[in-house]
């Protein structure tokens, strides 16, 4: 298989996807003759003409209202945020027309659109520019959540984002777009709603997703040299979040931690440590612990945000402690 990096792997799935449907088109700021604030669009405009990859004013409301009327009169837009810190322009849109469409129709009406785009933290981009907004998403139903951590999975789960008949928040990170990985040529779809098991393991459970992934790795690397067996999950999609094999893992190694980029408070990790809790309580040998990002703004100074984000020796602080290390 071919290694290439995580905005080229995007890039790939929604060319294929628009060769495959012709309903399927492209829109947001700079998507078509700057080919993507991310370069994530590149050369698309070329292929399929500004019919189908349409640049935009800023106006996330405007054009995520217009993204929802063309999803209901049958075609498939792919909506880009230029960072997901501006949906919140879109909200109402979001929340309110796209995902209560189908139920407030009596399913005469689905919107089945994607809105993708760069979430979380990058470098030094302060506290409107870095936000890790998943968890709100996740609250609403109507609404689906994925956010691919690999370059394989980020084209398989927008490929299939892209032929879902629902609406989907498709999180993507800045700091993962130039990451490498091997990804099939195939068709290579990757159904929503399953995790993925990236490094197994039998002493603790450690769940993270996107670029949390990457850090739960880590640790889990420098861990093994202590001969401590890290089995880090990948859920991929946090709605619907795959409990299942969240919990399989739990029922084997009796000990989790769940490690993720937002807030602490009402965040992705908290509705993770409820699900373990209400089906896998008697099966644990230590109480759940969570890696967050910090209660605050982000800060701007460097050495600020480093101590603000999950890394890898609070990582395996966390795990240190459900071992009963400290």
């Amino acid at each position: 298989m071919p290694s290439i990096t995580y905005r080229e792997a995007l890039n790939q799935a929604l060319r294929e996807e628009m060769r495959r449907d012709e309903r399927v088109f492209l829109m947001g700021e700079e998507v078509g003759f700057y080919q993507g604030a991310y370069k994530v669009s590149k050369g698309l405009l070329e292929e399929f003409g500004p019919e189908r990859v349409l640049d935009t004013p800023i106006t996330e409301l405007g054009f995520t209202g217009l993204a929802v009327g063309a999803a209901m009169a049958g075609l498939r837009p792919v909506v880009e945020m230029m960072t997901f810190n501006f949906s919140l322009l879109a909200l109402d849109q979001i929340v309110n027309s796209a995902a209560k469409m189908l139920y407030m129709s009596g399913g005469q009406f689905r919107v089945p659109m994607v809105i993708r785009g760069p979430g979380g933290s990058a470098h030094q981009l302060s506290a409107q520019h870095s936000q890790a907004l998943e968890a709100w998403f996740c609250h609403v139903p109507g609404l689906k959540v994925v956010m691919p951590s690999t370059p394989a999975d980020a084209k398989g789960l927008l490929k299939s984002a892209v032929r879902d008949n629902n609406t989907v928040i498709f999180i993507e990170s800045e700091v993962l777009y130039g990451t490498r990985g091997e990804v099939p040529e195939a068709e290579a779809v990757i159904p929503l709603g399953v995790a993925e098991i990236k490094r197994p393991g039998r002493d603790v459970s450690v769940i993270a997703h996107s670029k949390m992934v990457l850090v739960a790795l880590d640790a889990a690397g420098e861990l093994a040299k202590e001969g401590i067996e890290v089995e880090v999950i990948d859920p991929r999609t946090l709605r619907p979040l795959d409990s299942e094999t969240i919990l399989r893992s739990v029922k084997k190694t009796n000990r989790a931690v769940i490690v993720e980029e937002g807030w602490p408070f009402c965040g992705v990790g908290a509705q993770m440590v409820d699900t373990i809790q209400h089906h896998a309580f008697d099966y644990l040998d230590a109480p759940i612990l969570r890696v967050t990002g910090a209660d605050v703004p982000m800060p701007y100074a460097k050495n600020l945000e480093h101590l603000c984000l999950p890394h890898q020796a609070r990582v395996i602080e966390a795990v240190h402690r459900v071992l009963y290390k400290h």
